[in-house]
């Protein structure tokens, strides 16, 4: 018979109980996740990277008692923001005589900055110090210095400063290409003067198209009014970003902030502490984006690159032979994913290099060597004088609404085109697809056509239940058009 021993069995539980509470000790105290995504600490970020941030006030010459006495700071406020001027403003009260116009040093814009090189190289935004007759930096230590405009560029709105200074506490850059959406980040700066106030978010998007030379890094990070100029960092006390822009509708933060990737910012400063100014290389064409619609219509696959619409005459892109209507998709071997990067890969390049264009025209690639000219102003369109009339064409074409002729060797001269139809009229699905009179259509369906002839011939071969590609001039642009046919 099996005798129960209480004491062993007091034993044998007593150590069971103890076994289970050792393991559970060993257990986090919470889950992982939890763990994992704890807030961060800025603390030593703060530390770290505090006394390379500067405080910049600038001023200038303006005579006292000609302006109204407009608080100028104020209204330099509302208009960076869109704020609309309030009519009760207050203004400096008026006098019975005529104010004596006196120059004097006027406050005009507080705004933030950082310290690049020990040796006093401050970098900071080009329309904190657009203006300014003087900038003054200080320091966290509170030591003031005049600092002189090194070099500004309104494209990129990077500015450089100099104060007369040593021994001071330079940032370190970071690989805005290690960036990630997502990723927690740190601004310190300047709202509304005051001075030191740092602010915390994560990054929101890469490759915002904001402007006409850079793509900006969105964060959620609070930046104000003053914070323009101050840098962005990452958890690594690493400068990613400057803080340039902001998306607002009342003037204050609404958790959409814009800051220029540091490795752009970079490339310009060198620049302007070489030279004073920032050279960009231009090939001379007028682009725009690719859609889905056109891209399946012409056979490149999916919209990428960036269709030209125009090109200046004795630009480098006449003389390596690119033509309104291709559509560059790579430019010295970089692909162009969107119209807006291929402003980005040519003004980087130096003036004078040789760079090889991939375009696709009319169902191929091909390659283009041009040599890359310096940016200037641009020149005018001029437009076109008015076709001689010529008796219209009847066919094929009628049955998209289509009325054309044979373009007048004039017209052909002064848009410095081989050949095309001039349309003379359009109604029903040529109308709806955006033609009218006047344009000049060049290929239908990829095909080329210089007469009447041809494009007759080459709308004959195409099935009319379906979407017609048709690329044509107005004036000195040139785009695609997508003819659907009603069924």
């Amino acid at each position: 018979m099996f005798e129960l021993n209480w004491k062993s069995l007091r034993s044998c539980l007593s150590a069971g109980f103890l076994a289970i509470a050792a393991s559970a000790t060993l257990l986090p105290a919470e889950p992982l996740w939890a763990q994992t995504r704890a807030l961060p600490d800025f603390t030593d970020l703060v530390e770290q990277v505090g006394p390379s941030v500067v405080n910049i006030r600038t001023s200038e010459k303006a005579k006292t008692g000609a302006s109204g006495g407009v608080d100028e700071q104020m209204l330099e406020f509302f208009r960076r923001f869109g704020i609309p001027v309030p009519p009760n403003m207050p203004r400096s009260p008026r006098s019975d005589r005529a104010p004596v116009p006196q120059e004097d040093a006027q406050p005009r814009g507080v705004g933030s900055g950082f310290i690049l090189t020990s040796d006093g190289f401050v970098m900071t935004n080009a329309h904190v110090v657009e203006g300014a007759d003087e900038v003054i930096v200080t320091l966290t230590d509170n030591r003031e210095y005049k600092a002189k405009i090194i070099g500004a560029d309104k494209r990129s709105d990077v500015a450089v400063v100099k104060i007369e200074a040593t021994g001071l506490p330079a940032v370190k850059t970071g690989d805005v290409n290690r960036l990630k959406v997502g990723e927690w980040v740190m601004a310190i700066g300047s709202p509304f003067g005051l001075e030191n106030t740092v602010t915390a978010g994560i990054v929101s998007a890469k490759q915002r198209d904001t402007g006409d030379y850079l793509a900006f890094i969105q964060t959620d990070v609070a930046i104000n009014p003053g914070n323009s100029g101050g840098p962005l960092i990452n958890m690594r006390g690493e400068v990613v970003g400057i803080n340039s822009q902001i998306y607002s509708r009342s003037g204050g933060f609404q958790g959409i902030s814009f800051a220029i990737p540091i490795d752009e910012a970079a490339r310009v400063a060198d620049q302007l502490r070489a030279t004073g100014k920032v050279v960009r290389g231009r090939i001379g064409v007028q682009i725009e984006s690719v859609s889905k619609e056109i891209a399946e219509s012409i056979g490149l696959g999916k919209p990428q690159g960036a269709l030209v619409r125009g090109v200046e005459s004795g630009a480098p892109a006449e003389k390596a032979g690119i033509e309104a209507g291709d559509i560059i998709t790579k430019f010295d071997g970089k692909p162009v994913e969107k119209s807006s990067d291929l402003p980005r890969l040519v003004g980087n390049v130096k003036p004078g290099t040789k760079a090889v264009v991939t375009v696709f025209r009319r169902g191929a690639s091909r390659d283009l060597s041009v040599v890359i000219a310096e940016v200037e102003p641009e020149k005018p369109v001029r437009k076109a004088s008015a076709p001689e009339p010529k008796a219209p064409a009847a066919g094929a074409a009628q049955v998209l609404g289509l009325l054309v002729s044979d373009l007048p060797d004039a017209q052909k001269k002064e848009l410095k085109i081989k050949g095309g139809v001039k349309v003379d009229g359009a109604e029903g699905a040529a109308a709806r697809a955006g033609l009218r009179e006047g344009d000049v259509i060049m290929s239908v369906a990829n095909i080329e056509v210089s007469t009447v002839k041809e494009f007759e011939a080459a709308l004959a071969k195409v099935d009319k239940t379906k979407a017609i590609n048709v690329l044509f001039r107005r004036g000195e642009w040139a785009q695609y058009a997508l003819i659907r046919p009603q069924r």
